[in-house]
């Protein structure tokens, strides 16, 4: 055996043994993300997204912030907003998929970031904004939020109005 063979076979038991401890951290864990978040400060409204065609368009929007209920920091959390006319199951828009708690992570008892997530489907009109909500044809809307964590499936955080009002920013 040469001498380069034998010091490869000297090592491998200590390269098992490391990768043996290894392994088991590079699995990601199961999360209930329901119990393990808690949407707080969750407003919502319609945000003014400017004058298109010589209308005014305003389109629904929420904002919340996550907050950590788990024994453990909680990373790479994305959501999405799924917004729909109330009493109607046609979706009218999606919004994109938001980040909401980054890689590197939300500790535990910590509130994150605010999140805001809104479409490009609204309401247009001549009339002013604040007229607009009181328009025949207004309808209202809701949003249902969801998170996912790694290559677990949506999980559906909650179902929320959208509030009659005007938001600036």
């Amino acid at each position: 055996m040469t001498p380069m063979a034998h010091h490869l076979r000297r090592l491998l038991p200590a390269f098992l043994l490391l990768a043996s401890v290894a392994l088991p951290a590079c699995t990601t864990r199961t999360i209930d993300l329901p119990k393990a978040l808690e949407v707080t400060d969750v407003s919502t409204g319609y945000f003014d997204a400017g004058i298109i065609n010589g209308k005014n368009k305003i389109v629904p929007t929420i904002s919340i912030r996550l907050k950590n209920r788990d024994s453990q920091a909680i990373a790479s959390v994305q959501m999405l907003a799924r917004f729909s006319q109330v009493g109607d199951t046609q979706e009218l828009g999606s919004g994109p998929y938001v980040r909401a708690i980054g890689p590197e992570g939300l500790a535990p008892g910590q509130t994150g970031s605010p999140v805001v997530m809104k479409i490009d489907v609204g309401y247009t009109s001549e009339a002013p904004r604040a007229q607009m909500f009181t328009h025949s044809q207004f309808k209202d809307v809701r949003v249902e939020l969801f998170a996912k964590f790694a290559a677990q499936d949506w999980a559906k955080m909650g179902e929320y109005p959208i509030a009659r009002q005007l938001l600036t920013r």
